[in-house]
């Protein structure tokens, strides 16, 4: 997808005469793990502009520099280099302009891909749509574009309970159905990015390196489940000003007693604290716990041991993965033992022939 591309420049240009005379420029590209060129002349560049204006409905955010810049003027004292450097300084910008923007519309548009060179494992699968074809590196591209993706909604549910602590109801709502709507998207990509592993499995991949990618899959899986967990269920703990602080819209009649009705009452204004087992053995109230109830603390132990066992999961698939690795390491090393071993029988062979045919021609000789 061109959301993988983070570079784009023209670094140089040629001049070809056939069908006839006609100037290149050569366009370099740099994805996250790979980075390729293509050459396109400058009746390419108008047919890509015409293209994305009429599919996407706008021109793109940049325009190209003119065809023929003072061709009227043109001379014998014209200097064309400087000409063709401007030009290809402009089809640049041009193109910069378009990956750098903050609407996607042309840059994940079907015309400029093509343009690019961009392979089709990169393309943004459609809705409903089937497997695309991944090759090795676009693989790993959609890879990394997953992993920013989950980056992005995890930092749009921070934002939620960020508003929502500062009691923004109807921000904190709108950053949440965002964190939504992209973990549906990256659902449905890690759905096609495993398809397209075992297409790329079928077509010949080192057994090593297929388990390796199986293991990342297998880890964009559980973090999409743990934030699947987070937008659709409400936080099971609160802040301390919740627990102790009436809001105005929940008690609106409730008028607050004096602090020396208290102490009057309860004799003493010292908070009443829990006590945690034996008197000997009394663990310590702690800034989290504190301001929480039995049951607010109830929730604050579940959602640490669930958070246990999600590292504990982590390490025992990283775990997994070194056992795979070594056994694949194990596994070459056997075959290049066994290949070693069958030079050394060819060897042994060849140089009995050779002595053999040596002991012939002394007796010819």
């Amino acid at each position: 997808m061109a959301a993988a591309i983070q570079a784009v420049s023209i670094r140089g240009h040629e001049e070809r005469q056939t069908p006839k005379p006609h100037v290149v420029y050569r366009i370099e590209i740099q994805a996250h793990v790979r980075s390729w060129q293509m050459w396109r002349r400058y009746s390419e560049f108008i047919e890509l502009h015409t293209e994305l204006t009429k599919s996407t409905g706008s021109p793109p955010p940049a325009v190209l520099p003119p065809k023929n810049t003072f061709a009227i003027f043109k001379g014998p004292f014209k200097d064309e280099s400087s000409t063709i450097e401007q030009r290809r300084a402009g089809l640049e910008a041009y193109l910069r302009a378009i990956i750098g923007a903050k609407e996607d519309k042309w840059r994940e548009s079907y015309a400029f891909r093509e343009f690019l060179g961009v392979p089709v494992g990169k393309q943004t699968p459609a809705a409903g749509s089937g497997s695309m074809q991944f090759s090795s590196a676009s693989w790993l591209d959609e890879h990394l574009e997953l992993q920013s993706r989950i980056r992005d909604a995890r930092a749009d549910i921070n934002r939620r309970d960020t508003l929502s602590d500062r009691g923004d109801v109807g921000a904190s709502h709108t950053a949440n159905v965002q964190a939504k709507k992209k973990l549906a998207e990256i659902l449905s990509r890690v759905r096609i990015l495993t398809e397209g592993l075992q297409e790329l499995g079928m077509t010949g991949m080192a057994e090593g390196e297929l388990q390796r990618r199986t293991d990342m899959v297998a880890r964009l899986q559980d973090d999409c489940e743990k934030l699947g967990k987070i937008v659709t269920v409400a936080r099971q703990t609160s802040r301390a000003n919740t627990l102790t602080t009436p809001t105005p819209a929940t008690f609106t009649n409730v008028s607050i007693a004096p602090e020396s009705d208290r102490v009057a009452l309860l004799g003493s204004n010292k908070p009443v604290s829990r006590v945690f087992g034996a008197a000997l053995k009394n663990p310590q109230e702690t800034e989290q716990t504190r301001p929480l109830d039995d049951h607010g603390l109830l929730g604050l132990q579940k959602v640490q041991m669930e958070q246990q066992d999600a590292q504990l999961s982590q390490l025992t698939t990283i775990l997994q993965r070194q056992r795979h690795l070594g056994e694949a390491i194990g596994a070459e090393l056997r075959l290049h033992n066994e290949m070693l071993d069958g030079l050394t029988n060819d060897v042994d062979r060849v140089g009995g022939k050779l002595s053999s045919a040596k002991k012939q021609l002394n007796r010819l000789g």
